[in-house]
């Protein structure tokens, strides 16, 4: 049997492996790099439907499909997370902030402008993998979302 720590470095790492050792892909990853941490997330992806135009979201804003936001059940308001689509491998940054269902099974719910980006519109869901970047707008969202 593999030590729970390598296990979790495979999960990171060789993220294919996972099928090969019977590891489920859902789940969170810690890695601390001086005092920052990076936590890696995989699971599925899903995509507002329109009746929540304009609605009010968990942090109080109204939403709106157009802008690249996100609603993920634990992680804090207002945080800059990386979506990535493991299908395709396009990624956007997005800010959560709303909430799922808590009944949801999902890892995280995008706006219509960020499933476009990512390419699953067509599909509704997508395997993804999420990195949480904390309160601060990243410098490399320009970069990634021009792709």
């Amino acid at each position: 049997m593999i030590p729970l720590n390598k296990q979790l470095l495979l999960l990171v790492f060789f993220p294919a492996l996972t099928t090969v050792f019977g590891f489920s892909i859902t789940g969170n990853v810690s890695i601390s790099q001086k005092k920052k941490l990076l936590v890696i997330q995989y699971g599925i992806a899903s995509y507002y439907d329109n009746k929540f135009q304009d609605r009010k979201t968990a942090n109080g804003e109204q939403f709106d499909q157009q802008r690249m936001t996100a609603a993920h059940n634990n992680v804090p308001l207002n945080t800059w997370i990386r979506v990535t689509n493991l299908y395709n491998g396009k990624s956007v940054f997005v800010r959560v902030n709303d909430r799922l269902h808590p009944k949801n099974m999902r890892l995280v719910d995008l706006s219509y402008a960020a499933a476009k980006r990512l390419g699953y519109i067509g599909r509704g869901l997508t395997k993804v993998k999420v990195e949480i970047f904390g309160k601060i707008k990243p410098v490399a969202e320009i970069e990634t979302n021009q792709k």
